[in-house]
Parts: C-alpha cells; sequence; structure tokens
C-alpha cells in the first residue's frame, strides 16, 4: 500500500468556512490516500492588530473565540494530537450545524462526546495553554503569510516541500470523486512553481448537512 500524503489543517472551530472545508478533507480521506493532521489556528489572534479597525459587532465575536480554541490545545496538550480531529468533529456539529450557542455547556457536551473530561472547558477561561496556541497559530501563518484567514491547508509541493494556502473555501463540502476532484487539483496547484492564487467573490452562505 502507498504511503498517504499527508494534509495539515489549521482551524478555528468558530469558522463556518474552516468547517466546510474541513468536512471536505475527512471526504477526500475516504476516496484517496490522505492522512489529515489537525491543528489550531485562531480568529483572535489573527486579528489582533486589526480590532480597532473591524465592526463592533466582528470585534465582540472575536472575544468569544478565545474559549474554543483554548479547550482545544488543552485537548491536544493532555491528550495527544489524535484527539483534535474528533473534537473539531463535535464542536463544529454543535456550532454550525446545530447552531447551539457558544457556551461552557456546549464546550463540556462536545468534549464528553468525543471521549475527553469535561474538565477541559476549565481552559476556555485560562491563558495558561496561550503560548502553545500562539505558536500553533503560528506555524500555519509561518507557512501561507499574513494577508489570510482560516482554514490554511499544507500540502506536498513538487519537491515534497509544505506548501500551504488559505482555503479552498467550498459550499457545500463535495463528496465522493467531486471532492477527490478538488483535491487532485489543490495538488496540482501546489506543485506549479510560483503559483498563489485563485478567487472570486463568495454569493453564497455556508451550507451544512
Amino acid at each position: 500500500m502507498s504511503e498517504k500524503t499527508p494534509a495539515d489543517f489549521w482551524f478555528d472551530p468558530l469558522c463556518p468556512w474552516a468547517w466546510m472545508t474541513s468536512r471536505w478533507m475527512l471526504e477526500v480521506e475516504k476516496v484517496r490516500p490522505v492522512e489529515v493532521r489537525w491543528h489550531v489556528m485562531s480568529l483572535a489572534v489573527l486579528n489582533e492588530p486589526r480590532l480597532d479597525e473591524m465592526p463592533a459587532q466582528y470585534a465582540e465575536m472575536l472575544k468569544t473565540a478565545w474559549g474554543p480554541v483554548r479547550v482545544c490545545v488543552a485537548a491536544e496538550q493532555e491528550h495527544g494530537p489524535e484527539v483534535l480531529g474528533p473534537l473539531y468533529t463535535e464542536l463544529g456539529t454543535r456550532f454550525h450545524n446545530r447552531k447551539q450557542e457558544r457556551d461552557r455547556a456546549t464546550i463540556e457536551e462536545a468534549l464528553v462526546a468525543a471521549g475527553l473530561p469535561a474538565s477541559l472547558a476549565d481552559a476556555a477561561e485560562s491563558t495558561e495553554y496561550d503560548e502553545r496556541l500562539r505558536a500553533s497559530h503560528k506555524e500555519g501563518i509561518d507557512l501561507v503569510g499574513q494577508d489570510v484567514g482560516t482554514p490554511v491547508i499544507a500540502v506536498p509541493g513538487a519537491d515534497g516541500s509544505q506548501i500551504a494556502f488559505f482555503g479552498p473555501v467550498v459550499t457545500p463540502a463535495p463528496k465522493g470523486e467531486a471532492a477527490a476532484r478538488l483535491w487532485d487539483g489543490t495538488l496540482l496547484v501546489a506543485s506549479t512553481p510560483g503559483f498563489y492564487e485563485i478567487k472570486r467573490t463568495r454569493d453564497a452562505e455556508p451550507q451544512f448537512d
């Protein structure tokens, strides 16, 4: 059996577009020899330098963005990186598909569903893991640059080194052969020297299953 292709994926569980892309990546794992390696990035950290320029509503949302990513990092540090994927799925399903409140009760519910202690929710109000959170965020941003959001995905380029992009931004999440084709295209552009960007204006909201 051929070795699986690694795909490093940086997410903030509050971002609906990252959620869409993450569901595509899980589908890709079913149809291509790919292994997703999950990492945390933070919308709150990303936007710290621009808080004064942002609409008040978005700035207020960013205050609530600290809790879930802190909990994710705490879970990773205490129980290993393999718990990040299942925890992200449980958080994202509740935040996006079910429209549950982004509060401690929902976080605890997600933790238990992922087989983790509910007490990890304490990390939401703690700065204990912030150094590691910022380091994980920096790892992704250093690969792709500052002019991005979440998700960040890094795949092997032509010479095997990591090539990172923001996105792909897509809705609904492709399934089956459609997911495979988008993955193949992602590898194709990553292997093209000097390729940086394809973009168009979004005219649809995220469509959750």
